[in-house]
């Protein structure tokens, strides 16, 4: 398979793939955990992936090493997996109305592809200690962020209420009442057309606020509930990996 630098054997050839393997299934075991869209066989699959190219960039061409006018560049290939995984992580984003999600498992993506790089060019430290802290953030950062920073994001809100005059400062006194801090609204008015002539109208109120616990979030809820000019609710929860 070539001489000098750039000869590898079949034996070292197959422990880089398999700790490749080992490495995307750690993070994609979280991932599938968390019930993700690109899961355990993705993160396997991409960094398996990047691992075969930056091995066929380094070795694949050895035997053009000696050739008077072959300059080698094993970065080429490598930096075209780099570009090219961002195409696979904008596939792994959604917005579902307020929320966006799959930010963290197109980063993982993105990382496990550069871990991938790393064990095929040889670089087991870097991979290794990459491969913890990715999981060191996934597993116990993931967990911890959840616990204090989840209810003191600011949350999306939409409502609709009937068209009557004091109804919306009804509804912000409502609000203000359970501990909740608007920190943006806008109110836009809305007429359906029922039948022939029938018109009724509505206000849509959009909301951005800061919730301090979840219970004063759910009392809340309760209360919109059975509220008689509360015709329509919808709450985003805070963007989620």
């Amino acid at each position: 398979m070539g001489q000098g630098v750039w000869a590898i054997s079949y034996w070292e050839l197959s422990l880089r793939i398999v700790l490749s393997v080992a490495a995307g299934g750690l993070v994609g075991l979280e991932r599938e955990w968390s019930n993700r869209a690109a899961g355990f066989r993705t993160h396997i699959l991409v960094c398996v992936g990047a691992t075969a190219i930056m091995l066929l960039s380094i070795y694949g061409f050895s035997q053009f090493a000696d050739e008077l006018n072959v300059r080698m560049d094993p970065a080429r290939l490598a930096a075209q997996v780099i570009s090219g995984i961002g195409f696979l992580g904008a596939g792994a984003i959604m917005r579902n109305g307020f929320t966006i999600s799959g930010l963290t498992t197109a980063a993982s993506l993105w990382v496990v592809a550069a871990i991938g790089l790393c064990v095929g060019a040889g670089f087991y430290f870097v991979s290794l200690l990459t491969t913890f802290f990715v999981l060191f953030c996934l597993f116990l950062l993931n967990r911890w962020e959840k616990k204090f920073f989840t209810v003191k994001r600011k949350m999306k809100m939409e409502m609709k209420i009937g068209c009557r005059a004091g109804r919306v400062n009804e509804v912000v006194k409502l609000i203000e009442d359970n501990g909740i801090v608007i920190v943006d609204m806008a109110v836009n008015k809305e007429e359906h057309l029922f039948g022939s002539d029938k018109r009724e109208s509505c206000v849509k109120i959009h909301l951005t606020v800061k919730v301090s616990s979840a219970s004063i979030l759910v009392h809340f809820v309760d209360q919109l509930a059975v509220h008689p000019d509360v015709q329509s609710f919808q709450q985003s929860a805070p963007n989620s990996g």
